[in-house]
């Protein structure tokens, strides 16, 4: 099977905001962004406001020297769904690893209005990261106990 990396506009979008997270380049996060958009985490607070995404990426991925690559994607109307995989050091380690994860993202005029990150960070494994902080799944129709 051939992974799909390119070949729609939102693809083209998702690779630009990722060299933008992979350089801190503010202004090119901030192309890629609706003013509102929200970015829901599942080991803390979702970041809601262009800017302070932007400013989030630009203050965080230095840290442990994270890098973003789209592995493969999966399009339906205004959604895209990823495969991503961030190379990153630790602080717990020091040691360069591979974490992989999944994003969904909601598009709105070829611009990014919400993401959805899902991944498994051995390092904040707790039960209080099972599930997207701040996401509104009972108003969305998910499933509740």
């Amino acid at each position: 099977m051939q992974l799909r990396k390119s070949g729609h506009p939102y693809i083209e979008v998702i690779l630009a905001y990722y060299r933008g997270c992979n350089s801190q380049d503010f202004d090119l996060m901030m192309s890629t962004f609706t003013p509102d958009i929200v970015h829901y985490f599942v080991d803390h607070s979702a970041v809601v406001g262009a800017e302070a995404l932007a400013n989030y990426w630009c203050k965080v991925a230095p840290k442990s020297n994270a890098n973003w690559e789209m592995d493969h994607v999966v399009l339906q109307e205004r959604e895209a769904v990823i495969e991503w995989s961030m190379r990153w050091q630790p602080s717990q380690t020091g040691e360069a690893e591979i974490l992989r994860g999944a994003e969904w993202y909601v598009f709105e005029d070829d611009r990014i209005s919400e993401i959805r990150s899902y991944h498994c960070n051995y390092y904040l494994n707790a039960p209080e990261n099972r599930e997207l902080h701040d996401f509104d799944y009972a108003g969305r129709g998910y499933r509740q106990l």
